[in-house]
């Protein structure tokens, strides 16, 4: 399995990029919003990359961050999605388009994708939306890696306690999913206050089930 290609950009097609490795020329499919993002001829780059093996053919897909090549993975997995559907969708929305449109159900953002009509919008938004969160999470670690943080640090106290306290949601999950709430457009104070809330009703919660109740909070009533 090929996860990424790091090398020089030979030249750019319509749909794919030639990215020498050591005098070796992978040709790597992308969506027209990561070629264009891409550097010009003679530059260095570097993709992750999802291999598609079928009977007769081996094809390389290329996304510059693990979130994007993901989401493919994901939709691929859904009935009627091809390569070439999902990298219609991720380049019509981009990942954190795509997280949006599926964590709150906007099948129509999804639609606008050329090639995607509407019962395929609605198939991917009901067959995803549970796993919107964890993917979400994989970005919101990322924005936060660099980010230590003495809360997450465990104190022992003087002397055993008779009783153990309650596990307690690590300050990097409540970062991670301040910044999935963020990148779904929410304001920093709403955002907050719904995982604040989650935080505390959910102790020892992880990422993906915080900002699953976070949403929950956030989402309109009536």
């Amino acid at each position: 399995m090929i996860g990424r290609i790091a090398g020089r950009v030979e030249y750019k097609g319509d749909d794919h990029v030639l990215i020498d490795v050591r005098g070796v020329g992978y040709v790597v499919y992308c969506s027209d919003r990561v070629l264009a993002g891409l550097p010009g001829a003679g530059e260095a780059t570097a993709l992750y990359t999802d291999l598609l093996v079928r009977e007769d053919i081996l094809q390389l897909f290329g996304f510059p961050t693990r979130v994007e090549k993901e989401w493919h993975r994901l939709l691929m997995s859904v009935q009627g999605v091809g390569a070439k559907a999902s990298l219609a969708i991720l380049g019509a929305l981009g990942p954190d388009g795509v997280s949006r449109a599926i964590a709150l159900g906007d099948w129509n953002s999804v639609k606008a994708a050329k090639g995607i009509g509407p019962k395929t919008a609605q198939r991917v938004v009901n067959e995803l939306k549970d796993k919107a969160p964890t993917v979400m999470a994989m970005g919101g670690a990322a924005s936060v890696a660099a980010v230590a943080s003495d809360d997450d640090a465990v104190i022992e106290p003087a002397t055993a306690a008779p009783v153990q306290p309650a596990p307690k949601v690590s300050a990097s999950a409540q970062a991670e999913a301040l910044s999935a709430l963020g990148n779904l457009g929410y304001a920093p104070g709403e955002a907050a206050g719904a995982v604040a809330q989650a935080a505390g009703d959910a102790p020892g919660a992880e990422t993906p089930e915080l900002i699953r109740a976070a949403l929950k909070l956030l989402a309109p009533k009536g």
